[in-house]
C-alpha cells in the first residue's frame, strides 16, 4: 500500500538528537504509520559538527540556519531538540510558517514563553505535541488503564522521584542546564517535568504546591577549563502537593544522588489498590489490589511484554523487553498518527502549559515559603490545570 511520506526538519544532534533521529529512522519498519517520515535537513550551528551528525545519524542533509529550514517546502514537520532557551523562538516561528511542531520537555524556559507557544499554536492550527516519551512506555500505558478502570479505587496518594549522579562530581562542567537564562528551572524543569507530567496524565490536575530547593555545589568549571562560572539555578528540589481530585502527592529531583543512574520511580495508592513503575526496570509494573485477600496479598511483578500491551505488537515476542530508544519510537508513532487525523496527540502545548505552571507554582512558593496556585492560564482565564 503507497503511502505518503512528510518531510522532518530536526534541531539539535546530541542526545536528544540523536534519540529523535533513531525514532525516525525506525518507526516505519516496526509500525504500519501513514505519513511515513522522510528526514530531511538537520540544523546546527556548527557547520562541520552538523554535517558529520547528518551523516551519521541517517539524513539527507543538513542546514545551519534555522530560518533556511523553515523555508524549505519538503519539510513539513519541525522538530525542536535543541537547548531550553531556543524552545519559544523556534516553536513559534515554525508555527507561524505553517508547519506540525514536535518539542522536548519541558515546554519552555518560562510561563510566559509557554503561553506564547500555546497562542501560536492555536493560531495556526497544525499538529503540536511535546516530547514527553515517558508516557510512551507501556508499563505507563498499563498504569493509566488500571487507573481508568477505578481498579485502584479511589487515588489518595501520589509520590514520585527521579534521581541521578551525573552532576555528583563538583568537577563536573558548568553546561548549559545549570544556568537560569539557558536551562530556566534546571533540574525541578529538566527532571521535574517529566514527573509532573506523568502526575497530570495518571492522577490528574495539580492544584497547589509547597517546595523546597537547593544549590549544593554553587561553582563549576566552564566547558574551556580554563575557569568557573556560577551555578546559577537550584540543582536540586522536592515539593508536596495537592491535586484537585483531593490527592496528595511528593516530588522529589535531584542529580547528585550517589548510586542512581535514572531511577524515575512513582507509585500511586488508592482505596483498593496500589501501582509502582520504576525506570530503571521499565519493562515491568509492581501492582497491589486489595481484593485478592490477606493470605496472597502484596506486591507482584507483571512484566509488560505481551502483545496486548500498547505498542508492543510492533516488536519482540512475549519476554523479550525492550529500552529507552522505543519510547521515542513511540511518541513518533503517536504523532504520525496524529498529524493523519489532524489532532495534536498529548501531551499537546496546552498539557506542557499545564506543567509549566506547576514548576512556577513550585519557584514561587521558593519564595513565598508557603502553598501557592498553579493559578490561572492568561489565554483563557480559566486554572491552567483545568485548561
Amino acid at each position: 500500500m503507497d503511502r505518503a511520506e512528510i518531510g522532518v526538519g530536526l534541531v539539535g544532534y546530541r542526545f536528544m538528537g540523536r534519540a529523535h533521529s533513531n525514532a525516525y529512522r525506525q518507526v516505519a519498519r516496526f509500525f504500519d504509520v501513514d505519513p511515513v517520515p522522510r528526514m530531511v535537513a538537520l540544523c546546527g550551528r556548527n557547520e562541520a559538527a552538523v554535517r558529520d551528525a547528518a551523516r551519521r545519524l541517517g539524513w539527507e542533509g543538513y542546514e545551519t540556519n534555522y530560518e533556511r529550514l523553515l523555508e524549505r517546502e519538503d519539510v513539513q514537520l519541525i522538530d525542536i531538540s535543541s537547548a531550553g532557551d531556543t524552545h519559544c523562538e523556534f516553536a513559534v516561528a515554525a508555527l507561524e510558517a505553517g508547519k506540525h511542531v514536535l518539542c522536548e520537555k519541558p515546554l519552555a524556559n518560562s510561563l510566559d514563553e509557554a503561553r506564547r507557544m500555546v497562542e501560536a499554536a492555536r493560531r495556526a492550527g497544525t499538529v503540536n505535541m511535546v516530547c514527553h516519551n515517558y508516557r510512551r512506555v507501556p508499563a505507563v500505558r498499563l498504569a493509566k488503564r488500571l487507573v481508568k478502570e477505578g481498579r485502584l479505587g479511589e487515588i489518595r496518594h501520589w509520590r514520585a522521584v527521579y534521581l541521578q549522579d551525573w552532576l555528583l562530581d563538583p568537577e563536573a562542567p558548568l553546561t548549559w542546564r545549570l544556568r537560569r537564562e539557558t536551562g530556566g528551572a534546571g533540574p525541578l524543569a529538566d527532571l521535574g517535568s517529566h514527573l509532573v507530567d506523568l502526575a497530570h496524565y495518571l492522577v490528574g490536575p495539580i492544584a497547589e504546591v509547597i517546595g523546597t530547593a537547593e544549590t549544593f555545589v554553587r561553582e563549576r568549571p566552564l566547558p574551556s577549563g580554563d575557569r568557573t562560572g556560577e551555578v546559577t539555578v537550584n540543582e536540586a528540589a522536592a515539593f508536596l502537593a495537592r491535586f484537585e481530585n483531593g490527592a496528595i502527592g511528593t516530588f522529589e529531583v535531584s542529580p547528585l544522588v550517589p548510586g542512581r543512574k535514572a531511577h524515575e520511580y512513582f507509585e500511586i495508592n488508592g482505596s483498593r489498590g496500589s501501582i509502582a513503575f520504576d525506570l530503571e526496570r521499565m519493562n515491568e509494573l509492581q501492582v497491589y489490589f486489595e481484593d485478592e485477600g490477606p493470605y496472597t496479598g502484596g506486591f507482584r511483578r507483571i512484566l509488560v511484554t505481551e502483545p496486548e500491551h500498547p505498542y508492543m505488537e510492533g516488536w519482540w515476542p512475549p519476554g523479550h523487553t525492550i529500552g529507552y530508544e522505543h519510547t521515542f519510537v513511540h511518541t513518533v508513532k503517536d504523532l504520525l498518527d496524529g498529524i493523519r487525523a489532524g489532532e495534536s496527540p498529548a501531551p499537546t502545548f496546552e498539557d506542557g502549559l499545564r506543567c509549566q505552571a506547576v514548576i512556577d507554582a513550585v519557584e514561587r512558593s521558593l519564595g513565598e515559603r508557603g502553598w501557592v496556585s498553579t493559578g490561572r492560564n492568561p489565554v483563557s482565564g480559566e486554572t491552567v490545570a483545568g485548561l
